[in-house]
């Protein structure tokens, strides 16, 4: 593609055309989806489910090998709706899996009407107490919440680390300063655990750095594209020395 057609190219177009080919948009594994879910028994064919910010959804439309309830992913990006519903459709889940384009911040489903509210890597966008907050009118009570959200690991708080999650509008806080949010909020806290390293580096960074090559050959020489490169590897060197630190942790709670 000439200079011309590339020169508007921006950094949403580009984190959509590297992401909508991968299974995962952000770090995750089938294993960690298993091991939340057997804290949220009991649900059934009823239960109405809803996957917040769900990118093409692939843990979606695993939710819907070990439930049996209807569930909706929300995500605001149309191309990763598409490609849900494209792929819920071939794997005959259709009738139980839909995708809807919208907000976390202003959810469209009706008050105290979900059994189950599950957001993989997405809650830190818009805040984790002000999600947790926001989400709690819209689940039943004894209703419960999965979310992952990168935390701290250890007490000591790398200042390069912070300064990054902070660039990227993300505050990081401590695994038990989340639990305290999380019970302020009105839930009960059920479970937490740390994602290992295989979900950040095998499922998220080594897919994603393929998809990001083919980019820098298909739109050589533009700098959004370079810069968008750069700014991801950076993010995978900074994970590589700091992980012991910091990483994506599972919260689990329930409507009180």
């Amino acid at each position: 593609m000439g200079e011309l057609e590339t020169k508007h190219l921006s950094m949403v177009d580009i984190l959509l055309e590297t992401h909508i080919g991968l299974e995962r948009q952000g770090p995750g594994s089938s294993e960690a989806v298993e091991q939340a879910l057997g804290f949220l028994k009991p649900l059934n064919q009823f239960s109405k489910i809803a996957d917040l910010g769900c990118g093409t959804g692939g843990q979606t439309l695993l939710l819907a090998k070990y439930l049996s309830g209807t569930i909706i992913g929300l995500d605001m990006f149309s191309d990763f709706i598409d490609k849900l519903n494209e792929n819920a459709r071939k794997m005959k889940l259709d009738n139980r899996v839909t995708g809807i384009i919208g907000s976390m911040e202003k959810l469209p489903f009706q008050t105290k009407s979900l059994d189950l509210i599950w957001s993989e890597g997405a809650i830190d966008n818009i805040g984790f107490k002000e999600g947790l907050s926001h989400w709690h009118g819209f689940l039943k009570k004894g209703g419960f919440i999965a979310v992952t959200c990168p935390s701290w690991l250890t007490e000591e708080r790398p200042n390069v680390v912070e300064r990054f999650w902070n660039d990227a509008g993300s505050q990081l806080e401590t695994i038990s300063d989340n639990i305290k949010i999380m019970q302020k909020c009105g839930y009960q806290f059920v479970a937490s655990f740390a994602l290992p390293q295989k979900c950040w580096t095998e499922n998220y960074f080594i897919p994603r750095e393929k998809a990001i090559n083919k980019l820098l050959e298909k739109y050589a020489g533009n700098k959004i594209m370079m810069e968008y490169a750069e700014q991801n590897r950076y993010e995978t060197e900074l994970y590589s020395k700091y992980s012991q630190h910091y990483g994506y942790v599972f919260y689990i709670g329930k409507v009180i």
